[in-house]
């Protein structure tokens, strides 16, 4: 099982990007999926996620900003980030709860991260 993200880059401050994460194997079933985030010397910290059925959880500081969305049928999640900021400016994690086939508890993936860079 893998997860693959894609769509960090650069962006002025009131920008916006979406990022995109795959999960791909031999999967029974997923579980929540979310996005976490690190900048330079600060811990990792979740910046939203999405349960199976849609219910959505975000941290304080990107309410209203930020949407997290799920595709099932491609076991794909999605953040759609709308005016951004410069502390916003991070490495972009991928993560899932994901049954693996053939197994009978649920396992912690990540994927290997994406940067995201808000900067005039």
């Amino acid at each position: 099982v893998q997860l693959v993200e894609s769509g960090g880059g650069l962006v002025q401050p009131g920008g916006s990007l979406r990022l995109s994460c795959a999960a791909s194997g031999s999967i029974s079933s997923i579980n929540a999926m979310g996005w976490y985030r690190q900048a330079p010397g600060n811990q990792r910290e979740l910046v939203a996620d999405i349960t199976s059925r849609g219910s959505t959880n975000y941290v304080d500081s990107v309410k209203g900003r930020f949407t997290i969305s799920r595709d099932n049928a491609k076991n794909t999640v999605y953040l759609q980030m709308n005016s951004l900021k410069p502390e916003d400016t991070a490495v972009y994690y991928c993560h899932a709860r994901i049954l693996p086939r053939g197994s009978f508890s649920l396992n912690d993936y990540w994927g290997r991260g994406t940067l995201v860079t808000v900067s005039s």
